[in-house]
């Protein structure tokens, strides 16, 4: 049997296999039916939500359509960031919720995630048996007349999650207005962040907030940084927030130009609630993509680093198993589990922002909690990620790993959502990492491209 979901969620290019419309319908009726077995969230809604992609509203319409189809109401969010459908899935009492977006992606491509009652992603369990029905030839009765599900337009759901994070944030009250940059990548963050953070008295700047369906994460957001750092350059901010498509993720910037990313992010977060005692086993947990210079600084810190694999879903199933409260990846993507039950890009910088302000220090002064080493990584789109199966490509990295021994490291996975390849290589001299990165590199272009 084929396997749909991936690191997260289904993820695909729009308008084919897995994400046509119709198949979209039948992962809706599926996913339904598994959320059904919930006996006491039974006539509750399911919620939906959707970034800016052309292909969002096709797949929405499909999505309502399929939880309508099995007897359950589909309630429309309409363009948010994929953090308020789990939240107000969770605090509404919603029977489970479902983000269209395939995040930092091309617009193009597209995705369908699905939410628990308890606003946590579903399990691997509940994703199998999807599959399961979804490609199974067995026929099943839908309800018909008054049993048949509606489908409603949800408005107002959304200023409650806004209204959670002014709480963290706490409004700009000092005796000068903090100016924010704020890039929004013309993605969910678009319609909601620049006037959040105005209307709790920041000063704030804005690029990527005129989505037009085919430019989404095009130039703009955490994946191109270059966007937010030339606006910075033109004139003083005290700090910049750079986010992607879906906004549960975000890189930010110091009023020096300084990227903060999620290493950055999670170190400051972790000393801060240490210092105050406030840090549960005086642990975090980030991924094998970590730079080691997170590593030394929580040693020295005396806050241990769980590792695993990389995606969200793995961080937070960790943070669960050992009770962690902070969490993410170097992406940007930051799960504080005291206030929300996924990543979310605008809670995390409410939290910097807090931090700040608590503190009294800039962001580039908290920034010196951790020195990153040199990292070096690169993606290579290829026709089949199964590097593991090539000989020839096993030998170069074997190689590589002997010369960084004790020195640095190499790291070769496929990534979970996209037919990519990445190579990431760390160590003390950046010109001799970036040389074997760029081997590992060649090799698999020969043999997979």
């Amino acid at each position: 049997m084929a396997r749909l979901f991936g690191t997260d969620g289904v993820r695909g290019l729009a308008n084919r296999f897995p994400l046509d419309a119709n198949t979209a319908f039948r992962i809706a009726q599926a996913a339904t039916r598994q959320l059904m077995l919930n006996h006491k969230k039974q006539g509750r809604p399911i919620f939906i939500g959707k970034d800016t992609r052309r292909s969002g509203d096709m797949l929405e319409h499909a999505v309502a359509a399929g939880i309508a189809s099995v007897g359950a109401e589909a309630r429309l969010l309409g363009v948010v960031p994929t953090p308020a459908v789990a939240f107000i899935t969770r605090e509404l009492q919603g029977m489970g919720g479902v983000m269209i977006s395939a995040s930092h992606n091309p617009f193009q491509d597209n995705g369908i995630k699905i939410f628990g009652a308890d606003g946590y992603k579903i399990t691997d369990a509940i994703e199998e048996a999807i599959e399961q029905e979804l490609f199974s030839k067995e026929r099943i009765e839908l309800p018909v007349g008054a049993d048949v599900g509606c489908i409603t337009t949800d408005d107002s759901s959304a200023a409650f999650w806004m209204s959670s994070l002014a709480k963290v944030a706490g409004e700009n009250v000092g005796s000068r207005r903090l100016k924010i940059a704020l890039d929004c990548a013309n993605g969910s963050a678009a319609r909601w962040a620049p006037k959040f953070f105005a209307d709790l008295g920041y000063s704030v700047d804005a690029i990527g907030v005129n989505p037009d369906g085919v430019n989404i994460n095009k130039g703009v957001g955490s994946t191109s940084i270059s966007s937010i750092l030339e606006v910075m350059k033109k004139e003083h901010f005290d700090v910049g927030f750079s986010f992607d498509g879906d906004a549960d993720r975000v890189i930010a910037i110091s009023s020096d130009g300084d990227v903060i990313d999620g290493d950055f992010i999670l170190a400051i977060t972790a000393k801060f609630l240490k210092d105050r005692e406030k840090l549960p086993g005086n642990a975090l947990v980030t991924t094998v993509m970590a730079n080691l210079g997170l590593d030394l600084a929580m040693k020295s810190l005396d806050i241990k680093v769980f590792k695993t694999r990389v995606g969200d879903r793995f961080v937070l199933e960790e943070m669960r198993k050992t009770q962690s409260i902070v969490g993410g990846e170097q992406s940007g993507h930051i799960i504080l589990s005291d206030h929300s039950t996924t990543g979310d890009g605008l809670l995390t910088a409410c939290y910097i922002l807090k931090i700040m302000r608590e503190t009294g220090a800039s962001l580039k002064e908290l920034s010196g909690v951790m020195s990153k080493l040199p990292q070096v990584l690169v993606n290579i789109r290829v026709k089949n990620k199964n590097f593991d199966s090539v000989p020839e490509i096993i030998d170069v990295i074997r190689t590589t790993e002997k010369q960084l021994s004790g020195r640095g490291r190499v790291l070769v996975r496929p990534s979970g959502t996209e037919n990519l390849v990445r190579v990431m290589a760390e160590g003390p001299d950046e010109v001799e990492i970036k040389g074997l990165v760029e081997s590992i590199a060649k090799t698999i272009s020969t043999y997979l491209c």
